[in-house]
């Protein structure tokens, strides 16, 4: 059968997450609805990464076989009529049989939004940025160039799907100017993410920029390989995005 390479978007607030839950509202499980209905038959979706419940995407990928009878169809198109308001397929091409969401990914790029001005915002903002109030961008800087590199980020992941190794090279973390005003977003590029791993980076950046956490401090905080034992609070899902998932050329 055809496999096909989508490129998905979502606003994550009434979603229990990407993964497929029973009783549960979940993207993989909208999208098999639709697929399956589209197709006459059950159609599995495989996502490049799980984001939680209350995180967007604008770029998340997925990859799925359909009938060779369904091959041809405009599946953006199609699917616009079958997925809810706060979903859609934004790209869909054919993609090579052995292509996988998740194992051929080269890096995905998370973008976490911080509201870091006292000012009135938009109520619809609200479901995606945290609300922190000034933050020191230096000290955060600071702290961020010690959590760039490869390193082990045992100390960054909460509970969840076991893994073989907690190592990841983490290629970018870096603050900018938000879309929105009064708004800061922090980018973080790495080959792969641990549980909650970027919600935990951004939980100690803020820390750091309130002036309760030493910037120095953050070898420490790697060193130490223990979530329990560190010093900040996991930062709220709904400011955080999944941009971009990068793959070989060929796929």
């Amino acid at each position: 059968m055809p496999r096909l390479k989508l490129v998905v978007a979502y606003e994550g607030t009434d979603f229990a997450g990407w993964q497929f839950q029973p009783e549960q509202r979940t993207v993989q499980g909208e999208l098999e609805r639709a697929l399956s209905s589209i197709c006459g038959r059950d159609v599995r979706v495989h996502g490049a990464g799980r984001t939680d419940a209350g995180v967007h995407a604008l770029g998340q990928v997925a990859h799925c076989d359909v009938p060779e009878r369904r091959a041809g169809v405009d599946w953006p198109r199609a699917l616009s009529s079958m997925l809810p308001d706060d979903l859609a397929v934004l790209a869909a091409e054919p993609a090579a049989q052995d292509f996988h969401a998740r194992k051929h990914a080269l890096s995905k790029t998370y973008v976490y939004s911080l509201a870091v001005e006292r000012r009135y915002d938009l109520p619809q903002r609200r479901r995606f940025a945290w609300a922190t109030g000034p933050l020191d961008k230096t000290a955060m800087k600071r702290a961020a160039a010690h959590l760039v590199g490869r390193r082990d980020f045992a100390g960054f992941m909460n509970l969840g799907t076991p893994v073989n190794s907690t190592v990841r090279a983490l290629e970018l973390a870096e603050g900018r100017a938000g879309t929105f005003p009064g708004e800061v977003d922090w980018v973080f590029k790495a080959d792969g993410f641990l549980k909650q791993m970027v919600r935990n980076m951004v939980g100690l950046l803020a820390e750091v920029g309130r002036g309760k956490l030493d910037p120095d401090r953050v070898p420490q905080v790697l060193a130490l390989a223990d979530r329990d034992k560190a010093p900040y609070a996991t930062a709220p899902a709904h400011g955080l995005c999944l941009a971009e998932v990068a793959y070989p050329e060929r796929t």
